[in-house]
């Protein structure tokens, strides 16, 4: 196996490996996942492997998981379907930096992601390194967000296009979540920024160090969330990868964000997701 990084901050290729076989051979695996939190995203071209390989190796990580909007391979259904075709709707829930259901209460650990088919321009992905967005804060923001926490909603976005009754069942299924802006790796212990498009406001920032006025708590606290947020969109924290069929990108969802560019004419574009579970942040 060898290892190329792909830009200084985040993001390496693998060439001379197989997914189906690092899922039956544990150093191999202990290899690859030893890149993963190195680098945060792996990236594999040529990996023709059978469904069951893909849910194989991802399984290697944890139990996976579904999606509660998204519908998942009927022989697979640990496989979530990305699937667009000609006819598809413009759906615009990938063209965002996110961080994957971060709704959750414990959101994913990662996901392996593997191109089926793919329009032959357009249509990459972009990684964001999230533990060098928190290292290159300012530090009297780092003396602000500590100790904060924020709601994170699957109701005001997959569930907001939804019919009212639907919506709100959607979200009593789906409770919003509640996670530190600043959570810690589990496994390499770096201090990670942890809000993205998911996160609707601050939960406990209406305290008399940050408001006197009325003004610094709104759009105070609203300012400086969407200040955090837009942290993911500086080019020098990011990773891009073109999808050819066969592709495989492999994510560290603790420590990253992700955006799918959308600028590609209505084509197929066809992407299998295995999410791993995770654990509750901290």
């Amino acid at each position: 196996m060898k290892v190329q990084p792909l830009t200084c901050n985040i993001g390496a290729e693998l060439t001379g490996v197989s997914l189906a076989e690092a899922a039956r051979n544990e150093d191999l695996f202990g290899a690859i996942k030893s890149e993963l939190l190195k680098h945060k995203v792996l990236f594999l071209r040529d990996q023709d492997i059978a469904r069951a390989d893909h849910v194989a190796f991802a399984r290697r990580f944890g139990d996976l998981e579904d999606h509660p909007v998204a519908s998942s391979h009927p022989d697979h259904p640990d496989l979530v379907c990305i699937y667009k075709d000609e006819t598809s709707p413009p759906d615009r829930y990938e063209n965002s930096w996110h961080c994957d259901a971060t709704w959750r209460d414990a959101p994913p650990m990662g996901a392996v992601l593997r191109c089926v088919a793919c329009p032959p321009i357009g249509g990459d992905t972009m990684w964001a390194n999230m533990a060098k967005a928190y290292a290159d804060l300012p530090d009297h923001i780092k003396a602000t967000i500590a100790g904060l926490k924020a709601r994170h909603s699957i109701e005001a976005t997959f569930g907001a296009k939804m019919p009212e009754d639907k919506r709100h069942a959607l979200k009593a299924q789906y409770p919003d979540a509640e996670h530190p802006v600043v959570r810690t790796h589990p496994e390499t212990g770096e201090k990670v920024l942890f809000v993205s498009g998911f996160a609707t406001h601050f939960t406990n920032f209406h305290t008399s160090d940050n408001v006197r006025y009325g003004q610094d708590f709104a759009p105070g606290g609203a300012n400086l969330l969407s200040y955090l947020i837009g942290r993911a969109a500086i080019p020098e924290y990011q990773v891009r990868w073109r999808w050819q069929p066969n592709s495989v990108a492999i994510w560290d969802n603790r420590c990253t964000q992700h955006y799918a560019v959308m600028d590609y004419e209505p084509c197929v574009r066809q992407m299998e997701r295995a999410g791993i579970i995770g654990d509750k942040p901290f």
